[in-house]
């Protein structure tokens, strides 16, 4: 159960084929990883998206969240108001190759809102990827936001890899953490390292995968660690390295651990079932190579996508794909629209047709992208397991499917009822189509809710928080130039009405002052009291009232 947020009957649609590693993939798919990062906010979510930039190349210094000036940009906030405060409200694709050993691999990384008052666009944002990234703060261990991402994970059967992050602050006992971490969400967990030291005394982490040592040099946030190459615990280099305290410390602890939990099993990883944790600093760039290696050797290659009448392989040779987040004005100069795309199959090339099943039209794909965050290249071509971004202007939405021909229908990705409705209104009221038009915008980018009344005038706008009403008003000005003002709502939630079409009408037609439309024209039964939904459901047997809604098309 997801404790105050939607309740998890949305997510069993969301379900998908169990994991598997595919060594017959192609070599441009098979090298593929593509994940999300969740956490609570100001574990260091972001910081360690930064690093990972930094690792893969893509960036030469990594910007800071708490530091000051243009330093303070990082690279996946892109929005001015995350730029302002430091968070991340909006999800953010990046593309960019590691490389371990001999291999090259590239990475999809997805760095989500950590606020819960974005959390639909974390959910959603999770039908897209293959396995997920977990930071928790090592003072702070699971918090509730991070428990409720985690049960949607837990839902779709992800693999997720820990990150245990500011282990250079004084932090709790790692048995104590990962004790909190089995019992919280219930899963197995398996140390990938171990830490040495806590706090000021924190010199660096012992390597359980590989037997190494792994030291932190916290005069250079960006440099990476010095490894040292040992022949396990009882190499006499140890002694060189680590004081006796802390190395009495280490042995007695990693005996403890061998015995407590269990070993690393890729299989159980794949299958959601365990964790594997690796312990460090973001901010001062330690254990994270560790961790990128851990998702290139672990991590899944593209998956498998459900979708109707049949699941879609990646291996398949036409190109399918599905849009799951759109995002306006991501360059306020260009006054654009970009579908984010998940390439569930094929080997997609720039100037394709494709056709787009909603509309049944086709589509040439001209000008798709590669996103570095707010940064953007032409991409030139793309395979599955890669996110590309399509400009285009509304004619693409939420859930729709792009293919080579057939009548496809991605499916589970969740619209939800909001959870605070408010009225709006614009400063000057001549601009009232300026308003609709802006609002329209962000109920197909999937930003808010927007239903229009059938009896009266105006607009009505929910949202799942507070924090999203200012991210509106400040967007809705910034990008169209027009003040608005949010008044409260008589009403307290809305319902998706579905059902036989007599039964439907029988309850819009008796219900006019409860009734209102969502922007694809769908019926929504707005509600005061928990008593009104009760009402319905007593009168109208035949009428669901839904707090979710599939977004497929």
């Amino acid at each position: 159960m997801i404790a105050g947020g939607p309740q998890p009957a949305y997510i069993r649609a969301m379900l998908d084929a169990p994991q598997t590693n595919r060594p017959d993939l192609p070599p441009e798919i098979g090298r593929r990883r593509t994940f999300a990062i969740i956490s609570h906010p100001d574990a260091g979510k972001t910081t360690l998206t930064e690093k990972f930039l930094l690792y893969g190349g893509a960036i030469q210094m990594a910007g800071q969240v708490r530091a000051k000036g243009e330093a303070r940009r990082t690279r996946s906030d892109f929005m001015k108001m995350e730029q302002d405060r430091g968070i991340s409200v909006s999800a953010s694709a990046m593309s960019f190759d590691f490389h371990k050993g001999d291999r090259e691999y590239r990475f999809n990384l997805v760095d989500t809102p950590g606020h819960s008052d974005f959390s639909e666009d974390t959910y959603r944002t999770l039908t897209a990827v293959d396995a997920a990234v977990m930071v928790i703060d090592g003072a702070k261990g699971v918090e509730s936001q991070t428990q409720k991402l985690f049960e949607v994970c837990r839902m779709r059967d992800l693999p997720i890899l820990t990150f245990c992050n500011k282990m250079d602050r004084e932090s709790r006992d790692t048995f104590e953490i990962i004790d909190e971490i089995q019992e919280n969400l219930a899963i197995d967990v398996t140390p990938a390292s171990w830490p040495i030291g806590v706090g000021r005394d924190f010199i660096g982490c012992y390597d359980v995968l590989h037997d190494r040592l792994e030291l932190m040099d916290r005069a250079d946030r960006n440099k990476v660690a010095e490894t040292v190459s040992i022949s396990g615990l009882d190499d006499p280099k140890l002694a060189e390295h680590v004081p006796a305290d802390l190395l009495e410390k280490l042995r007695e602890d990693l005996e403890m651990a061998r015995e407590l939990l269990p070993p690393m099993d890729p299989a159980a990883f794949l299958e959601g079932s365990l964790t594997p944790i690796w312990f460090g600093s973001a901010i001062n760039s330690f254990g994270v190579q560790e961790l990128m290696s851990g998702i290139a050797e672990f991590g899944p290659e593209p998956q498998p996508q459900r979708a109707e009448p049949r699941q879609v392989s990646a291996d398949e040779k036409k190109v399918a794909g599905f849009v799951f987040k759109v995002q306006a004005n991501m360059d306020p100069k260009h006054r654009d629209r970009v579908a984010f795309v998940r390439l569930a199959s094929g080997h997609f090339e720039r100037g394709m047709k494709l056709t787009h099943v909603r509309s049944k039209k086709p589509m040439a794909i001209s000008n798709p992208v590669l996103f570095l965050a707010a940064d953007r290249e032409l991409a030139e071509e793309a395979w599955a397991g890669d996110i590309i971004g399509i400009p285009n202007h509304g004619q693409l939405r939420i859930g729709d499917a792009l293919t080579e021909g057939e009548a496809l229908r991605f499916t589970g990705i969740p619209s939800f009822a909001p959870e605070l409705l408010q009225g709006v209104r614009a400063g000057d009221p001549m601009k009232a189509k300026h308003l609709e038009k802006a609002l329209m915008q962000f109920a197909e980018e999937g930003a808010a809710k927007v239903f229009k009344p059938a009896i009266g005038s105006g607009f009505i706008v929910g949202v799942v928080g507070a924090l999203q009403f200012e991210v509106l008003a400040s967007r809705i000005e910034l990008e169209y130039g027009l003040p608005v003002r949010f008044d409260a709502s008589q009403f307290t939630s809305a319902r998706w009405v579905s059902g036989p079409k007599d039964a439907v009408d029988a309850v819009i037609a008796k219900n006019g002052q409860h009734i209102a439309h969502d922007n694809d024209g769908d019926p929504v039964f707005l509600t005061r009291l928990q008593w009104d939904i009760d009402r319905i459901e007593r009168d109208h047997p035949d009428v669901t009232l839904s707090a979710t809604k599939e977004m497929m098309v």
